[in-house]
């Protein structure tokens, strides 16, 4: 997929895709100059199928890396060179090669080879090559150069260039290029649903959950000590100006900026007073931060640049008008939106509709959530452990985080493993709660009364997520309310919870457009993972000593070893077209701050 090999290209990239003997390398050899001399910088990818060399026995560079230099790097004043050594079976990795590009030095990245892969290609074609066409069997395919031999299928869409025409295709790598826009990166899957899968991605399965779910619609008034955790129903709006006055930024002198050598003193002002009258030039007043600017005054100058003498002051240094002074509204203007409806408010939104005075803003209500745990094997952590039982981890995790996210939670404990008993407890969590969550219960040969519980009660879908931990997931409705069945191993639970429940709660309690915190980190180990699955890996993300953010495993990631959840403080995604993470790697982190 594109949105994978070109998720974090900033440039354009297209690939010259033909088999051996149609001239790529000979049409490059011509058609760099023409885009040199049009004012372009190209970058070149070439594939090799071979054992290549770019340097010679008896050179330095040669015999250090010989010598066992895992990176050498070769420098002068024209050029520079980097060797790497990195044996792997059949092609190399595109998408590592294009990472080592500094795509801030150039305009385009051609690709040579690599005609398998998911970019965009132009495709060369020479009759006499006898060769197929590529077209046919590669939708990426953008145009076609070829010789006056080729015949084209009639139902060809196809731009058609002459391959010996340099300047013709230069013009279309120009209009490739203004076409061109950056690929947004996927790192949970893919989204299209039109994509034949036998497992959804993750990215899949949140749209599909997305799309069934409808905002609380009512609405309440909470003081700001209660609001904590709660999402605006209404723009918040400024009923004053922020600051109130023109005020001073920091202790000093106020005065109206002139030719004066030194000014009177003719006042002291302090934060929550004001001066009477109005300065006249060449007058000042000892000002404190935060007071207003007495009438006159434009200007302020800190007090330790300032000496005061029999009733006057003079100031070093050169003085710029306006200096250290707050204009009124310059932070938030009367009448202007503090805070936006659909924003969750925490510490920082507190204080800001504090300062604004509004004490009491209008909430949309909490989405109310019913959950609990299924199995004669779960006991709770109150009472006695039975013998071959265990207590159950999963209804505290989900209250944890359910808390977190502002929702009023339903307990109903631990539901025995019968129908009649699923049955009612589904009744009552539909009837009282918007959202219901179980966990255990939901894989491939787990005890029938659950589904068949359900199937009494609502319409809900099994689907197998292309994702680990956290494959199993049941997701419908039930008797109109939403229902969510996890897994029943404690971190897939959680990871579960992060991926799916998060985004439909948020959305259900009416915060705006939210996406889950992704950020680039450094992988200081390896990792592997499966192709065609999303690995959620526990992990702890610090800053290393170069200044970048590093991120190590905790180690064992069993999905039934809670303590690993404790010790990380995100989750590496391994995308589904990564097999295995090298040191020195990039990778997306999921940081739990969000959320735990």
């Amino acid at each position: 997929m594109t949105d994978t090999l070109l998720s974090d290209c900033r440039v354009p990239v297209l690939g010259i895709c033909a088999y051996s003997g149609t001239g790529k390398t000979t049409l490059l050899l011509k058609l760099l100059p023409e885009l040199n001399r049009r004012g372009l910088k190209v970058a070149v990818v070439k594939h090799a199928h071979h054992n290549f060399e770019v340097d010679k026995p008896g050179k330095d560079s040669f015999e250090l890396r010989k010598a066992g230099a895992d990176q050498m790097l070769i420098g002068s004043s024209n050029r520079r060179a980097l060797m790497m050594e990195r044996p792997v079976e059949g092609d190399p990795d595109l998408k590592e090669l294009l990472a080592m590009i500094d795509q801030e030095r150039v305009d385009l990245i051609l690709v040579e080879g690599f005609k398998k892969l998911a970019l965009p290609k132009l495709e060369l074609h020479r009759a006499e090559v006898g060769k197929p066409f590529v077209f046919t069997q590669d939708a990426l395919i953008q145009a076609i150069a070829c010789d006056d031999a080729t015949v084209l299928p009639a139902d060809c869409a196809l731009s058609r260039l002459s391959i010996n025409d340099v300047e013709g295709i230069a013009d279309f790598i120009q209009g490739f290029m203004a076409r061109w826009t950056p690929v947004a990166p996927a790192p949970l899957g893919p989204s299209c649903d039109s994509v034949e899968r036998k497992q959804l991605s993750v990215t899949q399965g949140v749209q599909r959950i997305l799309a069934m779910v409808q905002p609380v619609a009512e609405t309440e008034s909470a003081h700001l000590t209660e609001s904590l955790g709660r999402v605006l129903a209404e723009d918040a709006i400024s009923p004053v100006n922020v600051p109130q006055q023109t005020n001073s930024a920091m202790d000093g002198y106020a005065f109206a900026a002139g030719a004066h050598d030194d000014y009177q003193l003719v006042g002291e002002v302090f934060a929550g007073y004001a001066h009477e009258g109005t300065l006249a030039p060449g007058q000042a007043v000892k000002i404190m931060t935060g007071a207003p600017l007495p009438e006159g005054a434009d200007t302020v100058v800190m007090r330790e640049l300032a000496s005061e003498q029999a009733g006057r002051v003079r100031f070093d240094g050169a003085i710029e008008p306006g200096q250290n002074v707050r204009q009124a509204g310059e932070d938030i203007a009367v009448g202007a939106t503090a805070l936006n409806a659909g924003q969750r408010i925490d510490a920082a939104e507190m204080g800001l509709l504090a300062s604004l005075g509004l004490a009491q803003p209008t909430l949309w209500r909490r989405p109310k959530v019913a959950i609990f745990s299924t199995g004669d094997e779960v006991c709770a952590p109150e009472q006695p452990l039975k013998a071959n039982c265990i207590f159950d981890a999963n209804r505290f995790t989900l209250q944890g985080m359910l808390a977190k996210l502002g929702c009023e939670v339903l307990d109903l404990g631990i539901i025995e493993d019968n129908e009649a008993a699923m049955v009612a407890a589904l009744e009552r969590a539909a009837a009282e709660a918007d959202v219901v969550i179980t966990s255990g219960g939901v894989s491939v040969g787990d005890a029938d009364f659950i589904k068949d519980a359900l199937a009494k009660l609502g319409n809900i879908d099994f689907w197998k997520i292309a994702q680990r931990p956290g494959r199993p997931l049941a997701f419908g409705s039930l008797k109109g309310k939403l229902f969510f069945g996890l897994p029943g191993n404690p971190v897939a639970v959680m990871v579960s919870f992060m991926q799916f429940v998060q985004p439909a709660l948020r959305k259900m309690a009416g915060e705006a457009d939210w996406q889950p915190t992704l950020i680039k980190a450094i992988a200081t180990e390896p990792m592997r993972s499966r192709t065609g699955r999303t690995e959620f890996t526990r992990g702890i993300a610090a800053l290393g000593a170069g200044g970048q953010l590093e991120v190590r495993t905790t180690g064992s990631q069993g999905s039934g070893i809670l303590s690993s959840m404790v010790q990380a403080n995100c989750l590496i995604v391994i995308e589904e077209a990564i097999d295995q993470v090298r040191p020195g790697d990039a990778v997306w982190v999921q940081l739990f701050a969000d959320l735990m």
